[in-house]
Protein backbone atom coordinates (compact mmCIF):
# COMPACT_ATOMS: atom_id res chain seq x y z
CA UNK A 1 0.00 0.00 0.00
CA UNK A 2 1.70 3.22 -0.77
CA UNK A 3 1.68 6.01 1.27
CA UNK A 4 2.01 10.01 0.47
CA UNK A 5 5.23 11.60 0.55
CA UNK A 6 6.03 14.19 3.56
CA UNK A 7 7.13 16.31 5.08
CA UNK A 8 5.51 19.03 3.80
CA UNK A 9 5.90 22.90 5.47
CA UNK A 10 7.49 24.00 8.34
CA UNK A 11 5.66 23.14 11.50
CA UNK A 12 3.60 25.68 12.78
CA UNK A 13 4.04 24.88 16.83
CA UNK A 14 1.33 25.63 19.74
CA UNK A 15 -1.43 22.89 18.89
CA UNK A 16 -2.48 20.32 21.65
CA UNK A 17 -3.58 18.16 18.99
CA UNK A 18 -4.61 17.36 15.09
CA UNK A 19 -7.79 15.12 14.58
CA UNK A 20 -7.80 13.18 11.44
CA UNK A 21 -10.94 11.81 9.75
CA UNK A 22 -14.03 11.65 8.81
CA UNK A 23 -17.14 14.14 9.52
CA UNK A 24 -20.34 13.74 8.35
CA UNK A 25 -23.70 15.13 8.30
CA UNK A 26 -26.12 13.67 10.96
CA UNK A 27 -29.89 12.98 10.70
CA UNK A 28 -31.27 11.92 14.15
CA UNK A 29 -35.32 11.19 15.20
CA UNK A 30 -36.14 10.48 18.61
CA UNK A 31 -39.20 8.28 17.36
CA UNK A 32 -38.80 5.34 14.64
CA UNK A 33 -38.17 6.25 11.13
CA UNK A 34 -41.01 5.88 9.32
CA UNK A 35 -42.85 8.09 7.12
CA UNK A 36 -43.22 11.67 8.76
CA UNK A 37 -40.80 11.20 11.30
CA UNK A 38 -39.10 15.09 12.28
CA UNK A 39 -35.42 14.62 11.62
CA UNK A 40 -33.12 16.99 13.15
CA UNK A 41 -29.81 17.72 12.07
CA UNK A 42 -26.23 17.59 13.62
CA UNK A 43 -22.59 15.81 12.59
CA UNK A 44 -20.75 12.97 13.64
CA UNK A 45 -17.42 11.79 13.43
CA UNK A 46 -15.45 10.23 15.35
CA UNK A 47 -11.56 12.08 14.70
CA UNK A 48 -13.81 15.69 15.15
CA UNK A 49 -15.69 14.21 18.25
CA UNK A 50 -12.61 14.17 20.25
CA UNK A 51 -11.70 17.05 18.68
CA UNK A 52 -14.79 18.86 20.17
CA UNK A 53 -14.64 17.17 23.34
CA UNK A 54 -10.59 18.20 24.04
CA UNK A 55 -11.47 22.32 22.88
CA UNK A 56 -14.45 21.90 25.53
CA UNK A 57 -11.65 20.63 27.92
CA UNK A 58 -9.88 23.77 27.20
CA UNK A 59 -7.08 22.60 25.02
CA UNK A 60 -6.66 23.70 21.50
CA UNK A 61 -7.41 21.20 19.14
CA UNK A 62 -8.02 21.23 15.25
CA UNK A 63 -9.47 18.74 12.67
CA UNK A 64 -8.17 18.21 9.41
CA UNK A 65 -10.74 16.49 7.25
CA UNK A 66 -12.75 16.82 4.00
CA UNK A 67 -15.82 18.02 2.69
CA UNK A 68 -18.07 18.11 -0.16
CA UNK A 69 -19.07 21.30 -1.55
CA UNK A 70 -22.43 21.43 -0.59
CA UNK A 71 -24.66 22.67 2.39
CA UNK A 72 -23.79 19.30 4.47
CA UNK A 73 -20.21 20.10 3.92
CA UNK A 74 -20.42 23.76 5.15
CA UNK A 75 -23.10 23.15 8.13
CA UNK A 76 -19.87 19.78 9.62
CA UNK A 77 -17.28 22.88 9.07
CA UNK A 78 -19.37 25.36 10.80
CA UNK A 79 -20.43 23.53 13.31
CA UNK A 80 -17.20 22.01 14.19
CA UNK A 81 -16.02 25.33 14.24
CA UNK A 82 -18.34 26.10 16.52
CA UNK A 83 -17.68 24.50 19.21
CA UNK A 84 -13.98 25.73 19.70
CA UNK A 85 -12.26 23.52 16.88
CA UNK A 86 -9.60 25.12 14.36
CA UNK A 87 -10.73 23.46 10.86
CA UNK A 88 -8.58 25.98 8.71
CA UNK A 89 -7.25 22.96 6.99
CA UNK A 90 -10.46 20.94 5.78
CA UNK A 91 -10.33 20.88 2.32
CA UNK A 92 -13.57 21.76 0.33
CA UNK A 93 -13.83 18.48 -2.65
CA UNK A 94 -15.98 20.26 -5.26
CA UNK A 95 -16.43 16.77 -7.14
CA UNK A 96 -17.31 14.57 -4.02
CA UNK A 97 -20.37 14.91 -1.51
CA UNK A 98 -20.41 15.53 2.21
CA UNK A 99 -20.81 11.84 3.76
CA UNK A 100 -24.53 11.54 5.74
CA UNK A 101 -25.94 8.62 8.14
CA UNK A 102 -28.83 8.55 9.86
CA UNK A 103 -29.60 7.48 13.61
CA UNK A 104 -32.60 5.56 14.21
CA UNK A 105 -32.18 4.66 17.20
CA UNK A 106 -35.69 4.48 18.41
CA UNK A 107 -36.59 1.16 19.97
CA UNK A 108 -37.19 -1.18 17.24
CA UNK A 109 -35.74 0.90 15.04
CA UNK A 110 -32.80 0.40 12.24
CA UNK A 111 -29.84 1.90 14.26
CA UNK A 112 -27.53 4.14 11.89
CA UNK A 113 -27.61 4.12 8.52
CA UNK A 114 -24.92 5.55 6.53
CA UNK A 115 -24.59 7.17 2.96
CA UNK A 116 -20.79 7.73 2.56
CA UNK A 117 -19.56 6.01 -0.66
CA UNK A 118 -17.49 8.30 -2.92
CA UNK A 119 -17.71 10.67 -0.26
CA UNK A 120 -15.28 13.63 -0.21
CA UNK A 121 -13.53 12.23 3.15
CA UNK A 122 -12.87 9.03 1.29
CA UNK A 123 -10.34 10.98 -1.26
CA UNK A 124 -7.52 11.97 0.70
CA UNK A 125 -4.13 13.26 -1.19
CA UNK A 126 -1.02 13.82 0.28
CA UNK A 127 -1.49 17.78 1.05
CA UNK A 128 -3.66 16.56 4.03
CA UNK A 129 -0.24 14.56 5.31
CA UNK A 130 1.46 18.62 4.78
CA UNK A 131 -1.34 19.88 6.53
CA UNK A 132 -1.38 17.92 9.43
CA UNK A 133 2.32 17.93 9.99
CA UNK A 134 2.55 21.90 9.28
CA UNK A 135 0.67 22.17 12.90
CA UNK A 136 3.61 20.55 15.10
CA UNK A 137 0.98 19.36 17.36
CA UNK A 138 2.30 17.51 20.29
CA UNK A 139 -0.71 14.69 19.63
CA UNK A 140 -2.16 13.53 16.26
CA UNK A 141 -5.22 11.32 16.97
CA UNK A 142 -5.97 8.75 14.06
CA UNK A 143 -9.01 6.02 14.14
CA UNK A 144 -9.37 2.86 12.33
CA UNK A 145 -12.40 3.93 10.69
CA UNK A 146 -10.25 6.12 8.34
CA UNK A 147 -8.62 3.18 6.38
CA UNK A 148 -11.60 1.38 5.88
CA UNK A 149 -13.04 3.69 3.67
CA UNK A 150 -10.51 3.69 0.74
CA UNK A 151 -7.56 3.03 -0.34
CA UNK A 152 -6.32 6.06 -0.27
CA UNK A 153 -7.74 6.94 2.88
CA UNK A 154 -6.29 3.76 4.49
CA UNK A 155 -2.54 5.06 2.74
CA UNK A 156 -3.32 8.41 4.66
CA UNK A 157 -3.36 6.66 8.19
CA UNK A 158 -0.27 4.43 7.38
CA UNK A 159 1.94 7.44 6.63
CA UNK A 160 0.93 9.52 9.19
CA UNK A 161 1.52 6.61 11.81
CA UNK A 162 4.86 6.10 10.24
CA UNK A 163 7.33 7.44 12.56
CA UNK A 164 9.67 8.58 9.66
CA UNK A 165 7.23 10.98 8.22
CA UNK A 166 6.51 13.49 10.52
CA UNK A 167 7.74 15.35 13.68
CA UNK A 168 7.97 14.55 17.65
CA UNK A 169 4.00 14.59 17.06
CA UNK A 170 2.46 11.45 20.22
CA UNK A 171 0.71 9.11 17.34
CA UNK A 172 -3.08 8.54 18.76
CA UNK A 173 -4.81 5.28 17.28
CA UNK A 174 -8.32 4.50 18.45
CA UNK A 175 -9.23 1.12 16.61
CA UNK A 176 -13.06 1.91 16.19
CA UNK A 177 -13.85 -1.13 14.35
CA UNK A 178 -16.87 -0.66 12.62
CA UNK A 179 -18.41 -3.95 10.71
CA UNK A 180 -20.66 -2.19 8.85
CA UNK A 181 -17.83 -0.83 7.07
CA UNK A 182 -15.46 -3.78 6.86
CA UNK A 183 -15.75 -7.53 8.26
CA UNK A 184 -13.53 -8.33 11.09
CA UNK A 185 -11.27 -11.27 8.88
CA UNK A 186 -10.42 -8.03 6.88
CA UNK A 187 -10.09 -5.63 9.61
CA UNK A 188 -8.19 -7.63 11.85
CA UNK A 189 -4.69 -7.84 10.45
CA UNK A 190 -4.67 -4.26 9.27
CA UNK A 191 -5.89 -2.76 12.61
CA UNK A 192 -3.42 -4.81 14.41
CA UNK A 193 -0.27 -3.71 11.96
CA UNK A 194 -1.75 0.10 12.24
CA UNK A 195 -2.09 0.05 16.16
CA UNK A 196 1.75 -1.60 16.42
CA UNK A 197 2.70 1.70 15.05
CA UNK A 198 0.95 4.35 17.63
CA UNK A 199 2.52 5.79 20.17
CA UNK A 200 -0.44 5.90 22.23
CA UNK A 201 -3.65 2.77 21.58
CA UNK A 202 -7.36 2.68 22.77
CA UNK A 203 -9.38 -0.38 22.32
CA UNK A 204 -12.78 -1.94 23.46
CA UNK A 205 -12.00 -4.99 24.96
CA UNK A 206 -15.14 -6.70 23.46
CA UNK A 207 -14.02 -5.32 19.74
CA UNK A 208 -10.34 -6.32 20.41
CA UNK A 209 -11.70 -10.01 21.42
CA UNK A 210 -13.91 -9.96 17.93
CA UNK A 211 -10.80 -8.89 15.83
CA UNK A 212 -8.37 -10.65 17.47
CA UNK A 213 -9.94 -13.21 19.47
CA UNK A 214 -8.33 -11.52 23.03
CA UNK A 215 -10.78 -12.53 26.09
CA UNK A 216 -8.97 -10.56 28.35
CA UNK A 217 -6.94 -6.91 28.81
CA UNK A 218 -3.75 -9.40 29.35
CA UNK A 219 -4.18 -10.98 26.00
CA UNK A 220 -4.75 -7.50 24.05
CA UNK A 221 -1.70 -6.66 25.83
CA UNK A 222 -0.07 -9.75 24.73
CA UNK A 223 -1.17 -9.08 20.91
CA UNK A 224 0.42 -5.21 21.32
CA UNK A 225 3.32 -5.53 23.55
CA UNK A 226 5.31 -3.22 22.15
CA UNK A 227 2.72 0.17 22.35
CA UNK A 228 4.03 2.34 24.60
CA UNK A 229 0.37 3.67 26.10
CA UNK A 230 -2.09 0.55 25.66
CA UNK A 231 -5.90 1.67 26.72
CA UNK A 232 -8.45 -1.37 26.70
CA UNK A 233 -12.15 -0.06 27.80
CA UNK A 234 -14.73 -2.53 28.86
CA UNK A 235 -17.97 -0.96 29.11
CA UNK A 236 -19.21 -0.40 32.29
CA UNK A 237 -16.08 -2.34 34.07
CA UNK A 238 -13.75 -0.20 33.74
CA UNK A 239 -10.30 0.83 31.83
CA UNK A 240 -6.95 -0.35 32.01
CA UNK A 241 -4.07 1.55 30.84
CA UNK A 242 -0.44 -1.00 29.95
CA UNK A 243 2.47 0.88 30.18
CA UNK A 244 6.14 -0.14 30.67
CA UNK A 245 6.28 1.34 34.21
CA UNK A 246 2.64 0.25 35.12
CA UNK A 247 -1.07 -1.33 34.59
CA UNK A 248 -3.40 0.72 35.99
CA UNK A 249 -7.10 -0.36 36.18
CA UNK A 250 -10.10 2.18 36.95
CA UNK A 251 -13.80 1.19 37.26
CA UNK A 252 -16.48 2.74 35.43
CA UNK A 253 -18.54 4.81 37.45
CA UNK A 254 -22.22 4.00 37.65
CA UNK A 255 -23.80 5.96 34.23
CA UNK A 256 -28.10 5.90 33.19
CA UNK A 257 -27.19 5.38 29.45
CA UNK A 258 -29.29 7.35 27.10
CA UNK A 259 -27.39 6.76 24.03
CA UNK A 260 -23.89 5.04 22.98
CA UNK A 261 -22.89 6.66 20.38
CA UNK A 262 -19.88 8.61 20.58
CA UNK A 263 -18.73 7.79 24.11
CA UNK A 264 -15.31 6.17 23.21
CA UNK A 265 -14.66 9.39 21.64
CA UNK A 266 -15.23 11.31 24.63
CA UNK A 267 -13.03 8.70 26.87
CA UNK A 268 -10.61 9.09 24.64
CA UNK A 269 -10.35 12.81 24.45
CA UNK A 270 -10.60 12.85 28.82
CA UNK A 271 -7.79 10.35 28.37
CA UNK A 272 -5.70 12.90 25.88
CA UNK A 273 -6.50 15.86 27.73
CA UNK A 274 -4.96 14.44 31.31
CA UNK A 275 -2.04 13.07 28.99
CA UNK A 276 -1.64 16.68 27.90
CA UNK A 277 -2.18 18.13 31.42
CA UNK A 278 0.57 15.31 32.55
CA UNK A 279 -1.52 13.72 35.07
CA UNK A 280 -0.86 10.35 36.45
CA UNK A 281 -2.22 7.24 34.80
CA UNK A 282 -4.90 6.59 37.24
CA UNK A 283 -6.42 10.42 36.63
CA UNK A 284 -6.24 10.31 32.65
CA UNK A 285 -8.52 6.82 33.01
CA UNK A 286 -10.86 8.76 35.42
CA UNK A 287 -11.09 12.04 33.01
CA UNK A 288 -11.91 9.52 30.45
CA UNK A 289 -14.58 8.07 32.01
CA UNK A 290 -16.16 11.08 33.14
CA UNK A 291 -15.96 12.85 29.83
CA UNK A 292 -17.67 9.50 28.29
CA UNK A 293 -20.26 9.73 31.44
CA UNK A 294 -21.33 12.83 30.18
CA UNK A 295 -21.78 11.68 26.31
CA UNK A 296 -23.19 8.65 27.51
CA UNK A 297 -25.98 10.46 29.26
CA UNK A 298 -27.01 12.22 26.13
CA UNK A 299 -28.30 12.11 22.92
CA UNK A 300 -25.48 14.03 21.10
CA UNK A 301 -22.37 12.04 19.31
CA UNK A 302 -20.22 14.91 21.44
CA UNK A 303 -19.39 16.90 24.51
CA UNK A 304 -21.77 19.20 25.18
CA UNK A 305 -19.95 20.88 28.12
CA UNK A 306 -17.14 19.48 30.51
CA UNK A 307 -19.03 17.73 33.41
CA UNK A 308 -18.35 18.91 37.00
CA UNK A 309 -15.99 15.96 37.96
CA UNK A 310 -13.35 17.59 35.91
CA UNK A 311 -12.14 20.06 37.71
CA UNK A 312 -11.77 17.81 40.85
CA UNK A 313 -9.71 14.91 38.81
CA UNK A 314 -7.55 17.51 37.49
CA UNK A 315 -7.31 18.67 40.97
CA UNK A 316 -6.39 15.26 42.27
CA UNK A 317 -9.43 15.04 44.57
CA UNK A 318 -11.84 12.14 44.42
CA UNK A 319 -15.24 11.33 42.76
CA UNK A 320 -18.00 9.85 44.13
CA UNK A 321 -19.10 6.60 42.24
Amino acid sequence: MSAPPGPGPAPEPGIDAVCVGETMAVFHSADPLVAGARLTLGTGGAESNVAVALAGLGHTAAWVGRVGDDPFGRIVTDTVAGRGVDVRDVVVDPERPTGLYVKDTAPGGAGALYYRSGSAASAPSAADADRVWSRGARVVHLSGITPALSVRAAALVEHLLDRRAGGDSLRSFDVNHRPALWPARVAAPILLDLARRADIVFVGRDEAERLWGTPTAEDVRAVLPEVPVLVIKDAEHGATCFTAEETVFVPSPEVEVVEAVGAGDAFAAGYLSGLLDGLPTERRLRLGHAVAGAVLRSRSDTLEGPPEEVADIRAGGTVSR
